[in-house]
């Protein structure tokens, strides 16, 4: 009975964790610095098309999921949201830095971080400590649960980078 106490405690500050991360960076994209405009400009000039429509999904996904996680609700389909925004990150921003995050225009760490952590929290569930607890959804979720987050979130991302992703191709040095 203590061990489950402990693996509860676990996921919920895994969940609220990640969770808090999402929303601090939906928020932003809506009301920090260049608002949604300025989000849209950034993803178009990562080759996301239309920008506006990418800024809109993207930081709604973040903050959505974010919320999901925090409050353990449908918990494989708010980390999908967490896998598919970061795997387009990592794709679409980071890969081309190496993998440090301190290095200039910040490596893939930390978004590949992200991508590992909500497969995670998508194989192991909420806990007992959720919504998804209380109302007994996605219980026990192991394989069903981290296969929503693939599906959903790797091949969501991989189905979004293949129709709306086109990169700036950038001229031959000498």
């Amino acid at each position: 009975m203590a061990e489950q106490a402990a693996i509860d405690l676990a996921l919920l500050v895994l969940r609220v964790g990640i969770g808090i991360v999402f929303v601090a960076h939906g928020y932003n994209h809506f009301f920090g610095g260049g608002r949604l405009s300025g989000t849209a400009r950034w993803f178009e000039s990562l080759g996301m098309r239309p920008g506006r429509l990418h800024a809109w999904v993207a930081s709604l996904a973040e903050l959505g999921g974010g919320i999901l996680l925090i409050v353990g609700f449908l918990t494989p389909l708010a980390a999908a949201a967490v896998v598919g925004t970061m795997s387009v990150a990592l794709v679409t921003n980071h890969r081309k830095n190496g993998f440090f995050i301190f290095r200039p225009g910040e490596g893939y760490e930390y978004v590949l971080t992200l991508v590992l952590m909500g497969l995670a929290i998508s194989g192991l569930g909420a806990g007992a400590w959720s919504v998804d607890g209380l109302l007994n959804l996605f219980q026990p979720p192991g394989w069903w649960g981290l296969g929503i987050a693939v599906v959903g979130g790797l091949g969501g991302g991989a189905a979004l980078l293949a129709l709306f992703w086109r990169p700036v191709k950038q001229p031959a040095a000498g």
